[in-house]
């Protein structure tokens, strides 16, 4: 999505939003080029206002002309402010999950982001995040547990190694990143909690503070923010929960102090600044299933043969490239999770 005028979305509508985007160019600089979209619940979206995909793809063909446009006669700028960056504590071992893919830019990674919490525009959440104050932080664990508590964030990594896992990133928006986090692997920390056998689910709930996440003052989302992941998503080895990036501590706009990583999955699914896990027996109801599910499925599996209803997901824009040139590989190149969707239909189960 893409960052037009430098005005901030004030007006808040009750059934349809408008959100700005922005473009990454290649130095890794934002770019001023930015549009306003307007984004409607499915039960305000009427067959006849549906894009014929052609048009859509012409219209994309002239942005993204348009972005290179602007970026050739050195209209890039670049936004925000240098923040203060802190080293984990701690051996941080290598992983063999890890790709051996060209690693992002920090700058990338940390000024592109989308985090509705701080803003709509990808340049938003590091500026809004700035000053995000994430100590003290406590991470409750409850629902069918045998060991529900609270936990201070500290004492809740304490028991494990960190993991450096550079990952692939695919956004739902046909971009996509490589990124070096740094956590600890979900599996082991379910083992600890040891759920019952009521549990067939874990929901990931955000933090909900108006006063730290200035968006949550609007009605952009359904707050707080909610993910959820199947039992056995959750136990599998590449689930990670994330603690930094680069070998240092997460900034705010990526998700600070500590999200959701699954890198088979599109991007959305990686709750972030999570403050609860619950194990649940029912399917829980993710943010963006709520707010549009004829778009935004509970699995998101990143596949290319099931398009978006408004893009194509055949190919992707490795960030900072500006044309989608990157074929899309099932579950992302992570093949082995495929055993999980075994018999599935992935198209009815987006």
């Amino acid at each position: 999505m893409l960052d037009c005028c430098r005005k901030r979305v004030v007006a808040t509508l009750p059934r349809a939003l408008l959100i700005k985007t922005s473009a990454v160019v290649p130095d890794g600089q934002l770019n001023p080029y930015n549009c306003y979209m307007l984004i409607k619940k499915a039960s305000d979206v009427r067959s006849s206002e549906i894009t014929p995909k052609g048009v859509y793809l012409r219209r994309r063909e002239f942005i993204q002309a348009s972005a290179a446009a602007l970026v050739a006669a050195g209209c890039g700028s670049l936004v925000g402010e240098a923040q203060t960056r802190t080293k984990l504590k701690g051996p941080i071992k290598k992983s063999p999950f890890s790709t051996t893919e060209k690693v992002n830019l920090y700058t990338h990674v940390t000024g592109y982001n989308n985090f509705y919490e701080f803003g709509t525009s990808k340049d938003e959440p590091a500026v809004n995040a700035r000053n995000f104050k994430t100590t003290p932080w406590t991470l409750e664990v409850e629902g069918e547990v045998a060991k529900p508590a609270k936990y201070a964030l500290e004492d809740f990594i304490k028991p494990y190694a960190l993991e450096e896992r550079i990952y692939r990133m695919r956004c739902v928006e046909a971009w996509s990143m490589v990124i070096p986090w740094v956590g600890i692997p979900l599996k082991d920390v379910i083992d600890k909690v040891q759920p019952t056998g009521k549990a067939q689910f874990v929901e990931f709930i955000t933090l909900h503070d108006i006063a730290r996440m200035p968006m949550q003052r609007t009605n952009v989302l359904e707050w707080p923010y909610v993910e959820g992941l199947r039992l056995d998503e959750a136990k599998h080895p590449l689930a990670l929960l994330a603690v930094g990036i680069y070998d240092e501590v997460l900034p705010g706009q990526n998700g600070a102090p500590m999200r959701l990583v699954v890198p088979w999955k599109y991007g959305f699914k990686g709750g972030k600044s999570i403050v609860k896990m619950r194990f649940v027996e029912k399917q829980p109801r993710n943010t963006w299933q709520t707010m549009a599910a004829h778009e935004y499925g509970f699995y998101a599996n990143v596949n290319p043969n099931v398009d978006h209803p408004r893009w194509s997901q055949a190919r992707e824009r490795r960030l900072p490239d500006l044309l989608a040139t990157t074929k899309t590989q099932m579950f992302n190149g992570y093949n082995e999770v495929a055993s999980l969707y075994a018999g599935m239909d992935l198209r009815k189960n987006y």
